[in-house]
């Protein structure tokens, strides 16, 4: 499908908090079993879901006052959100009320049990939640009913050296545990082997710039089934583009 065109599927009726309306959303995932879109929207600082189906002319408030960033989902549909007030991130059952605190949730900080401003998220299969806690530079994992989180990638500071991150956000743990990180202010991607001490990069790192091989700010990155990877590039200032490569 050669589509160039995008489709308008929630939102889009201007900036505002409205049910017909989002503000900022930060991030989004697809609810298959009822074939919807999971929502953070940021500013409104709520969660929302939109019905994939056509006419859906408007959302629904799954959970309210939250400063959401990122959003996760397991295989066993529970959904995960970080809040960047609180420094936390909380697993929900949709429908329920009924949350669990899985990361941080100790006030703001750089303690092993406390996260400073984080971001996105990732859930692997035995329910462990990597956080990329952004304002201490570095990706933490907490394994689940853990108490405190392992720096798996950074705290070393901000700084761009290979062991090091700046404002991490967007996140990717592949099956093997290898770790994939759009590296915010160092505009670049970055690839950590499990365990490793330091990562590489993958792509960008060239200096902050419209080129094929430069981002300005990415804050977001996928990866498609064919191994493709998308990074979003662009926050506030960015460079408004999502870039595919292909790597090793």
């Amino acid at each position: 499908m050669d589509d160039k065109n995008g489709q308008v599927v929630a939102g889009g009726n201007g900036e505002g908090n409205r049910l017909d309306q989002l503000n900022r959303p930060t991030d989004v995932l697809i609810d298959k079993d009822t074939d919807s879109l999971i929502i953070c929207d940021g500013s409104n600082q709520r969660v929302v879901q939109w019905s994939r189906r056509s006419g859906t002319t408007q959302g629904e408030i799954l959970i309210d006052n939250i400063a959401c960033a990122g959003l996760a989902m397991d295989d066993q549909r529970y959904l995960y959100i970080s809040d960047y007030k609180k420094h936390e991130v909380r697993r929900y059952q949709i429908g329920d009320k009924n949350e669990t605190l899985v990361a941080g949730g100790n006030g703001k900080g750089d303690d092993l049990n406390q996260l400073n401003f984080p971001t996105y998220i990732f859930v692997d299969q035995q329910q462990a939640v990597y956080v990329s806690d952004s304002n201490n530079h570095r990706i933490m994992k907490w394994n689940k009913g853990a108490k405190e989180g392992i720096v798996v990638v950074g705290g070393q500071g901000e700084g761009n050296a290979l062991t090091q991150l700046s404002n991490p956000q967007g996140l990717f743990v592949d099956t093997l545990g290898t770790i994939y990180v759009a590296d915010t202010e160092n505009n670049r991607a970055m690839r950590w082997s499990k365990g490793a001490k330091q990562g590489t990069v993958i792509v960008g790192g060239n200096g902050e710039g419209k080129g094929a091989n430069q981002f300005k700010t990415p804050i977001g990155l996928s990866f498609d089934r064919h191994g493709k990877l998308y990074v979003v590039d662009g926050g506030l200032f960015g460079n408004k583009r999502v870039q595919r490569f292909s790597i090793e």
